[in-house]
């Protein structure tokens, strides 16, 4: 099952704010490990999952800019956090404040990649949404994919000058807001 067979259902998944969602993936993005709160979540079984893309839980209304920040991002080895809504199989949604971090072997090759999510502050995810939702519409105005993520990638890259900021100091800015 590809993402694009699921249809969105408006419903929101939640998770425990003590559970942890972690995966695991190869240098392509397929996964190869999936804990039980993955699958519980994402409403996938485990054969359904080891072996698939992990874009496979890809939600229509995330942009295709952060994605690829995230893949600029791990390709320079670097770790990212960001929030992502993600689709599960029975088109329930469920969003997460995610940590991705490449995997090197000891020869310093990229051998996979390991993400572990929380679940996030819900003022966050309205900060996001916003921004994910112009996002969306500015790649909507493009035909082509690759038209469509280089406009999107441009009008973050605006949107966080214009905040004097990275995507990283905004996630944290999101992130640490309410805390004592």
């Amino acid at each position: 099952m590809t993402a694009t067979q699921v249809r969105p259902t408006g419903i929101a998944r939640t998770f425990g704010d003590d559970e942890l969602i972690v995966t695991k993936t190869d240098p392509r993005g397929i996964i190869t490990y999936a804990n039980d709160v993955f699958l519980r979540v994402s409403a996938l079984t485990e054969e359904g999952a080891i072996g698939y893309p992990h874009s496979v839980i890809r939600h229509p209304d995330m942009p295709r800019a952060v994605f690829k920040l995230l893949w600029d991002t791990l390709e320079m080895r670097q770790e990212m956090f960001a929030y992502i809504q993600n689709l599960a199989v029975d088109g329930a949604h469920y969003w997460v404040f995610a940590h991705v971090t490449p995997t090197i072997d000891v020869t310093g090759q990229v051998v996979g990649y390991h993400s572990n999510r929380r679940t996030p502050d819900a003022s966050a995810v309205a900060a996001v949404t916003e921004l994910y939702a112009e996002l969306r519409a500015e790649e909507q105005r493009h035909a082509g994919a690759r038209q469509a993520v280089a406009a999107s990638a441009v009008l973050l890259e605006q949107k966080l000058v214009e905040r004097g900021q990275t995507y990283e100091e905004f996630v944290w800015e999101l992130t640490n807001k309410g805390q004592p």
